[in-house]
């Protein structure tokens, strides 16, 4: 087994067991009321199970994913920016509810666009303009309940 195999195979590992606490705790999940029909469980679990099954392919796999010729190695600047996108995404469940859904995704998706080479204007207005689309889709048609934060006094 090549090194970067056995790299892989550690990592999905990790990722699989994080992935069966993850569905552990939102196994327990309960909701003091409920706006969705299925609960508010039924989605994580079905994105938990998905990665886990997938996760668990990677770890079985006959033979190793072999990165082409055209394809980034996963080093040095590329790493950074992988691990930017990581450390802003936690920064992102911090900043949800307090901020609410339309800024704290407007700055998040403006920042990881920034990093992959967007243009500053052009990535904060995409970002505004999906989170505000995402926010309509959600919150008004879907009824998912999406807090406001400090946009509450606006609307």
């Amino acid at each position: 087994m090549s090194r970067t195999s056995l790299f892989q195979r550690l990592f999905a590992g990790v990722w699989l067991i994080a992935c069966v606490a993850f569905a552990l705790i939102a196994w327990n999940l309960q909701a003091p009321f409920s706006y969705e029909p299925v609960g508010p469980r039924a989605y994580p679990l079905l994105c938990l199970v998905l990665m886990i099954i997938g996760l668990a392919w990677l770890i079985a796999r006959p033979t190793p994913i072999k990165r082409e010729e055209d394809e980034p190695a996963l080093e040095g600047a590329l790493l950074v920016k992988v691990l930017l996108c990581i450390a802003i995404l936690a920064v992102y469940a911090g900043l949800f509810e307090p901020l609410g859904f339309i800024p704290a995704s407007t700055l998040v998706g403006s920042f990881i666009a920034m990093i992959y080479g967007g243009r500053p204007l052009a990535s904060v207005i995409t970002a505004t303009l999906l989170a505000v689309g995402l926010y309509v889709l959600f919150d008004r048609t879907l009824d998912v309940p999406l807090p406001l934060g400090i946009l509450d006094p606006l609307l």
